[in-house]
């Protein structure tokens, strides 16, 4: 059988200045993400080499429940309030489960 659960690796290297408030933007959407049918886990985690890099894993049940996360409005405010606060594009990787 066909897994077709979402799994994504997400990494923002935030902006010099930025990172206290990015924390406080990525904390807001944190709660109601993990209350989303269909997200089944959501870890935002960082590196101890890189601290202004920040790494998310995301589990969703089904795309549609992925897609559901992404209409909310306050994953649109995560992702508005996120610019000019990146130091470069954001990393996503789609995994799969082995």
């Amino acid at each position: 059988m066909e897994d077709k659960k979402i799994y994504l690796l997400a990494e923002l290297t935030i902006a010099p200045g930025f990172l206290e408030e990015v924390r406080a933007i990525l904390k807001e959407a944190l709660i109601p993400t993990l209350r989303e049918p269909g997200c089944e886990a959501l870890y935002e985690t960082g590196r101890k080499d890189d601290p202004h890099k920040l790494v998310f894993f995301e589990v969703f049940s089904t795309a549609t429940a992925h897609e559901f996360h992404l209409e909310r409005d306050y994953t649109k405010r995560l992702t508005a309030s996120l610019k000019g606060k990146l130091s470069g594009a954001p990393t996503l990787t789609k995994l799969s489960a082995l």
